[in-house]
């Protein structure tokens, strides 16, 4: 009889994930026994000082370099950045979602379950406060992120993408008003994303037949054996060919890369503003945290084969994000399409060889992360009678109405379009160097031609704000509450600092001792 040897897992190389894992858990019971008028303050607390401590064990675990788990985990110097950023910026968008004082009762709906566009969903629109149970999803999916970009294996992988992207299905319904348009969007959301599981399920399946065979090793979907059987499988390289399309495919979704990006602007506009700038934020991170995994170590043998395709679906998402944006007349799908169009540019940084690209990528991660939680910060801001105000025509006059406010989002736009002295210039510069010195022009100059076409609907939202007199249909700024106006502060001093003073900035170092070290295991 063979003697089962359980695997030895290092609870301290996991503490972030268990912290917010045991709030998430712990929130479900709040949920249950405490009663409803102090639910908000003990869920809001208890998930940011689950962030915090969650923040406080990567900080402590800079210098770790280990596997866990038999395999499952690494913990390496790319992991505990991204889960780093995962955390800064997840505590910026609780603090949205637990603002209440811009809107009376919060930006999500009181009662899931009322019939959208009834009396009762009137009702409560009106100011019933809003459902905490978004806090334990909050955290669930917090939690999975942090899995996410740790994964060793590609099936751990697969759950931690589940775990986090089943709460935010959930949370993209449950917006307070416009909830006709809410609950469609969570519909497509699951919809697409359930299809995109499934092809990155069945690319799992193809690998791990191609890993088969390998002279002395067992077949397997960990990045090691993955990375071993690129370079000596006897099994087909149709299956390796068509195992990393699907997996792209369920990543790439994520990511929200053309052509997979049709879900975004119907969810970025119909989710709960705070639950927009989550995703925008936390998830970027997490799907191109999991694409630097995958293809700098797992593929990085078979790169003659994937760049080229991956380089076409860079330069599509960044047309298709780009020429899209100038036709929006939505605030929040001008941001959507932004955001495809800057998964493209991070596709660079991805493409390009070496810790330089990895780097890069992580820098665009993070300094984009702040610029547009705090773009979504602002919208919320903007409202009338029934709620936040997203058409264009409605910020037309906005800087003459509110010239504070309208200079902040100003200064974000330009952030946005790269202009110098901004995070967003220093972060498309971190990809663009990189990929320009491994030989990628074609996509630079794509880049750089997509970002001159994507400064039109920025400068065009300046100018209304700026050049136009205000109407009667122009809305008013509400007054900011404490969180916003923190969450606000953060990300306007961020993107300044991040465009500044960007270097020496430890991302590099982080990256090439850590997939050095990992592809070395």
């Amino acid at each position: 009889m063979t003697e089962l040897k359980l695997p030895s897992i290092d609870y301290a190389a996991l503490a972030p994930v268990l912290i917010m894992l045991g709030a998430a858990l712990l929130g479900v019971l709040v949920e249950a026994f405490v009663p409803r008028r102090l639910r908000h303050a003990v869920q809001l607390s208890m998930a940011l000082l689950a962030v915090l401590a969650a923040l406080t064990m990567v900080v402590l675990a800079a210098d770790e370099r280990k596997i866990t788990i038999g395999g499952a985990i690494a913990v390496d110097g790319p992991t505990l950045f991204l889960q780093g950023a995962i955390l800064v910026l997840a505590a910026m968008a609780l603090l949205l979602i637990g603002e209440r004082s811009v809107e009376r009762g919060g930006a999500f709906v009181a009662q899931a379950a009322v019939t959208a566009e009834s009396a009762d969903d009137r009702r409560q629109a009106e100011g019933k406060n809003g459902l905490t149970e978004v806090y334990p999803l909050t955290t669930f999916a917090i939690g999975g992120m942090l899995i996410f970009v740790a994964a060793n294996d590609l099936l751990t992988m697969f759950i931690a993408l589940e775990v986090f992207s089943l709460p935010l299905y959930l949370l993209c319904a449950l917006a307070r008003r416009r909830r006709l348009l809410s609950q469609e969007a969570a519909l497509k959301y699951f919809m697409l994303g359930a299809y995109a599981s499934a092809f990155f399920l069945f690319g799992v399946a193809l690998i791990y037949g191609f890993t088969a065979g390998i002279p002395g090793r067992q077949a397997g979907v960990d990045f090691a054996t993955i990375d071993a059987a690129v370079a000596d499988s006897p099994a087909s390289p149709v299956l390796l060919f068509a195992g990393m399309a699907m997996l792209a495919i369920g990543l790439l979704f994520k990511a929200a890369a053309a052509p997979f990006h049709v879900w975004t602007p119907d969810v970025y506009q119909g989710a709960p503003t705070p639950v927009t700038g989550l995703m925008a934020a936390c998830t970027k991170v997490a799907a191109f945290g999991a694409l630097l995994r995958v293809f700098h170590v797992a593929f990085d043998g078979a790169r003659w084969d994937f760049t080229p395709v991956l380089g076409v679906v860079a330069v599509l998402t960044m047309l298709v994000g780009a020429v899209l944006a100038v036709t929006q007349t939505d605030i929040k799908r001008l941001l959507a399409y932004s955001s495809i169009a800057n998964a493209g540019y991070l596709l660079v940084g991805v493409l390009a060889p070496g810790a330089g690209g990895i780097s890069g990528t992580m820098f665009y991660l993070v300094a984009y992360g702040f610029s547009v939680l705090a773009a979504f910060a602002v919208v919320t801001l903007v409202r009338d009678a029934d709620g936040e105000a997203t058409h264009l025509s409605r910020w037309a006059g906005l800087g003459r109405r509110s010239p504070f406010y309208a200079g902040i989002f100003t200064f974000i736009l330009l952030a946005f379009a790269g202009i110098p002295l901004t995070s967003g210039f220093t972060s498309k510069f971190a990809v663009f160097g990189p990929a320009l010195e491994g030989g990628h022009a074609w996509l630079v100059i794509a880049g750089v031609l997509t970002s001159m076409v994507l400064a039109f609907p920025y400068l065009r939202v300046v100018v209304m704000m700026w050049l136009s007199e205000p109407g009667e249909s122009t809305p008013t700024v509400a007054v900011p509450g404490g969180l916003t106006s923190a969450a606000l502060m953060i990300g306007v001093l961020a993107t300044l600092v991040l465009g500044v003073a960007p270097a020496p900035y430890p991302p590099s170092r982080a990256g090439r001792r850590g997939v050095a070290w990992l592809k070395a295991w």
